[in-house]
């Protein structure tokens, strides 16, 4: 299956515009607590504090530029929102869910928001030019983040039954590719994965934790040690 289309018209207005509201909105406040500020910057994230005409229905989210490594115009494929409201994302005692090891409470709209018509693309490819043997696959912003945090390249997926087969030439290149599953659907969306790729190594996590969930409560070198490095 090829793409319906390879970048978002204005993407990178779009991703501008966000950014340079990010620094002391919810967005920021949120990514913090997962532990992720001091990558947030290199990663373009923006919060949709004035939504543009046609994103209202993005307003209060966290925006996730999908930045590409040719940089120019075409530097940013597309932006990708995700639900941070308080109601959401909080207990009635104000704390994060995430926080206290459970799951977000998003209802009508779901987690994630695309642009419409814009089909799943892979996260931080400027992970795959980076000089490496290795590369981690996974589910996921936050995750792919996490990864990026303990020094290890990695690119993510938009979820299970995202993956499209046009993305797999760019994997074979590497020593070894290791798989991140977090749960049982996790584990058979990798093992799917893996089957197309000799030199894939699925790694399942302890207790179905996900990557950044393994970052918070351990450490960026718990990561590492989860796939022997």
């Amino acid at each position: 299956m090829k793409p319906k289309n390879t970048h978002v018209q204005n993407s990178v207005e779009i991703a501008k515009r966000y950014h340079q509201s990010y620094q002391g909105s919810p967005a920021e406040e949120y990514v913090a607590a997962r532990g992720l500020a001091k990558v947030a910057s290199s990663f373009g994230l923006g919060y949709v504090d004035s939504a543009i005409p046609g994103h209202e229905r993005y307003a209060g989210y966290l925006a996730l530029p999908y930045i590409r490594p040719a940089g120019g115009e075409d530097g940013v494929a597309t932006v990708r929102f995700r639900c941070i409201a308080d109601a959401c994302v909080k207990d009635s005692d104000g704390t994060y869910f995430f926080l206290k090891g459970e799951k977000e409470r998003h209802q009508e709209h779901g987690k994630y928001r695309s642009l419409p018509g814009d089909p799943p693309r892979l996260y931080n490819t400027s992970a795959l030019i980076e000089p490496s043997p290795v590369l981690v696959v996974v589910e996921g912003e936050f995750d792919t983040q996490s990864w990026a945090l303990a020094g290890i390249p990695s690119v993510g997926a938009p979820g299970t039954g995202t993956w499209r087969d046009y993305w797999t030439p760019a994997l074979l290149g590497y020593e070894t590719v290791f798989l991140i599953a977090e749960d049982e659907p996790g584990l058979v969306f990798m093992d799917e994965l893996a089957a197309d790729l000799p030199n894939g190594k699925v790694v399942k996590m302890t207790d179905s934790r996900d990557s950044n969930s393994v970052l918070l409560n351990f450490g960026p070198e718990a990561l590492a040690k989860r796939i022997g490095m």
